[in-house]
């Protein structure tokens, strides 16, 4: 197999389109060399730990919805093409995305990092729902097979915390600004939400690459 590393944020559109453009990608190559591990990359690092109400941070950031609607008319173009709906107003609040990224940790422990990963992303995108919110992740993260009573005890600490920081922080080191940013067998960085014909190429090239040194 050939690890996949997946840097995203589960409140980054561009994440949850470039996840499903891969998967599409992935569901017609059922035999892909692909192995997936997601890490955790911030898009606000200093959001409040309660998060903003979305209203504010729209207008913090795009200088209101008209400003925001601009910006995310191409969010939706590529999400409608990628077969995703995405309901940006049933969002309320922007949340601190630290607890949500301890969670897909916690879950890559227990062999579920990948729909957990993608839980997230349907909850905030399609649900509305505060992936900042612990109850919330707990739910989500039991709905998945992930102990609930484990969670909690581990959300009531600072477990794995600064893990999470100084992963972060090492992406930013080696030169990743935005996400989702790939990186294919720990040497090949892909960035933004690639379509599913650029990885289906990527799968049946490496398939090619796997089978001719086995033969050799």
């Amino acid at each position: 197999m050939i690890q996949l590393d997946i840097l995203s944020d589960p409140i980054c559109p561009w994440c949850h389109i470039g996840r499903a453009n891969l998967f599409r990608a992935l569901e017609s190559r059922p035999e892909h060399p692909f192995a997936l591990q997601w890490h955790p990359f911030q898009l606000n690092p200093d959001m409040p730990e309660g998060g903003m109400d979305r209203t504010e941070y729209l207008e913090a950031k795009f200088g209101g919805p008209e400003g925001a609607a601009r910006a995310y008319a191409p969010v939706r173009e590529a999400a409608g093409n990628a077969g995703l709906a995405i309901e940006f107003d049933r969002i309320p609040r922007v949340p601190n995305t630290l607890d949500a990224h301890r969670l897909i940790h916690w879950a890559g422990l227990e062999g579920r990092q990948t729909p957990v990963a993608t839980a997230l992303f349907e909850a905030y995108f399609e649900k509305g729902e505060d992936i900042g919110d612990v109850p919330t992740l707990v739910r989500i993260g039991a709905r998945l097979g992930l102990d609930a009573a484990m969670l909690e005890r581990l959300f009531a600490s600072d477990a794995d915390a600064d893990d999470i920081r100084a992963r972060d922080a090492h992406a930013r080191a080696r030169g990743v600004r935005g996400v989702p940013t790939f990186v294919i067998a720990g040497q090949h960085v892909l960035s933004g939400a690639q379509p599913p014909e650029i990885w289906a190429q990527i799968a049946d090239e490496i398939a090619e690459q796997l089978r001719s040194r086995d033969a050799e």
